[in-house]
């Protein structure tokens, strides 16, 4: 599975390196790649460290104004025109999305697959990986909107949260092998 993951490029503690390196190498262990922002700083270079480490593979999509800090060595590196383009080729290059910590960069690439969920545009499997409760403000929201209507589908048909790293993963594979076998693609 290409599994695209946003995420901070932000040095941060130990409270969420430590679950996004866990993520990585069950991601990479399972014989996954890892689309990602292309970063090699910060949590992106976690990541992707610990997928490479654990024998997976490495999609990059960069950006003009940071191809600077593209990690080399990735297994394939693309380095798109604007933020726009960026968000378009990460999705297209996946066939599932998980949303770690971040700051307005990932919020506003978590907030375009979640709206295009919602309009029927992608059937991409979503995952808010929730460490340390950084999501709990915005899960909230989200239940609020669903509440109070803002939300033409149900909020569980958009994102699924999961507390741990092993919740995520394995959701992301139960729901491809069952769309496998009812014979659909997960797009």
């Amino acid at each position: 599975m290409r599994i695209c993951v946003f995420l901070s490029a932000a040095d941060l503690d130990d409270r969420y390196t430590r679950p996004a390196r866990e993520f990585a190498e069950l991601l990479g262990k399972g014989g996954h790649t890892l689309v990602w922002g292309g970063s090699d700083t910060g949590l992106m270079k976690v990541v992707a460290d610990g997928v490479q480490e654990a024998g997976g593979r490495l999609c990059g999509v960069s950006v003009d104004f940071l191809a600077a800090k593209a990690r080399a060595g990735a297994d394939e590196m693309v380095v798109a025109r604007d933020l726009a383009e960026r968000k378009r080729l990460l999705l297209q290059k996946s066939d599932a999305v998980v949303i770690m910590v971040g700051g307005t960069g990932t919020l506003d690439e978590a907030t375009e697959i979640l709206e295009l969920k919602k309009h029927g545009h992608t059937d991409k499997p979503v995952v808010l990986l929730n460490t340390a409760g950084f999501y709990d403000g915005l899960k909230e929201q989200f239940r609020r909107m669903e509440d109070e209507g803002f939300l033409p589908r149900p909020l569980t048909d958009l994102v699924f949260f999961a507390e741990e790293a092993v919740g995520a993963l394995a959701y992301l594979e139960a729901v491809t092998s069952a769309a496998t076998a009812a014979g659909q693609g997960v797009e």
